[in-house]
């Protein structure tokens, strides 16, 4: 499936986003004040309910349908090092993704969610981001779409993952030309690099920001030139979501580059989104405060996957079941108070 057809239908998505259904918040609203608790008391929770409500556009809403899309791709820079595993690994572990025997396997099932694994062209890594763009137009599209190929009706709630060796060195190449500051800033240990390794990164980081920065001028040709396949296919997903008005869970420090771009261009693309927690990689914390998103865990995670998302969405799940199960002080026979 071919959602956005060329780079102008993405540029034209992106410039007039839908928004939530202000009536469906304004009835949940109204639930949350006739539950049989003090006002506020559920903290978070009660405004998740709302958020999802706008969303879903109905004052009770769902979460009986959540999907965990996890792309995967791999980078032409890490043969410069700058990571603690070999690119063959992503292949490696989107076999045990099938197999079901990675960490987003348990976690997807524990929180009932399906699971749709997409690589892309992982026999064809990325350009070099040091001295080339990643990938052609072409190619940037076809991963954008990729991502969006994952949208579909019935779903109310997807989580977003991912799975790519070099990719937290792409990202902060991404957030370096997006946000601003030094390649030290942004860079990380990610998988667990030592200090030379640290230092392989920042530099990459560097050559990419010096060979590209004056080409990225807006999210696609951002997403082009120092992205990946996997983080394309993110960028395509939020922003299909959005256009379907599916709320999104974006997952570590991956994901919120991938959104990174777009935020850039038009800052409301962030409206459908929660952050899943704050991760122990570099830099993420801070791409968060730039996009406006509070995550809702903070537990030091930093595997990627779509891990966090998945813990996270339990969070969503004990929202909606509050929201939507409780009593009301009318059918409980309690005092409001009021």
């Amino acid at each position: 499936m071919t959602f956005f057809r060329d780079r102008a239908a993405f540029d034209q998505a992106l410039a007039t986003l839908p928004v939530p259904d202000q009536g469906a918040i304004e009835a949940a609203a109204r639930r949350q004040a006739s539950l049989t608790k003090p006002a506020g008391s559920l903290g978070r929770l009660e405004d998740i309910a709302l958020f999802m409500a706008g969303w879903q556009g109905r004052e009770r809403p769902g979460a009986d349908r959540i999907r965990v899309a996890l792309f995967a791709g791999n980078h032409g820079v890490a043969a410069r090092g700058v990571s603690a595993f070999p690119p063959e690994v992503t292949a490696q572990m989107v076999a045990n993704f099938r197999k079901g025997g990675a960490a987003i396997n348990a976690l997807a099932a524990a929180c009932g969610a399906e699971l749709v694994i997409v690589p892309i062209d992982l026999d064809r890594p990325t350009g070099d981001i040091t001295h080339c763009p990643a990938m052609t137009e072409a190619e940037c599209l076809a991963a954008i779409n990729a991502g969006a190929a994952v949208i579909q009706a019935g779903i109310d709630l997807l989580l977003l993952g991912e799975m790519g060796i070099a990719n937290t060195t792409v990202a902060a190449a991404i957030c370096a030309h997006v946000l601003g500051g030094d390649a030290e800033q942004w860079v990380g240990r990610g998988t667990g690099v030592d200090a030379a390794g640290v230092g392989r990164k920042v530099e990459a980081v560097r050559l990419a920001l010096a060979r590209h920065g004056g080409d990225c001028g807006d999210a696609f040709e951002t997403l082009r030139c120092l992205g990946g396949r996997e983080i394309a296919a993110i960028a395509g997903a939020v922003l299909a979501a959005r256009l379907a008005r599916l709320p999104v869970m974006l997952d570590g420090f991956i994901c919120a580059a991938a959104v990174a771009p777009l935020a850039r261009d038009n800052p409301q693309i962030t409206d459908h989104c929660l952050a899943a927690h704050c991760s122990a990689e570099a830099g993420h914390g801070r791409v968060l405060d730039v996009l406006g998103l509070d995550p809702l865990l903070r537990l030091d995670m930093r595997l990627g996957e779509g891990s966090g998302a998945a813990v996270a969405a339990q969070v969503v799940r004990s929202a909606l079941a509050a929201h939507g199960n409780m009593a009301t002080f009318a059918q409980a026979a309690v005092a409001s108070g009021q």
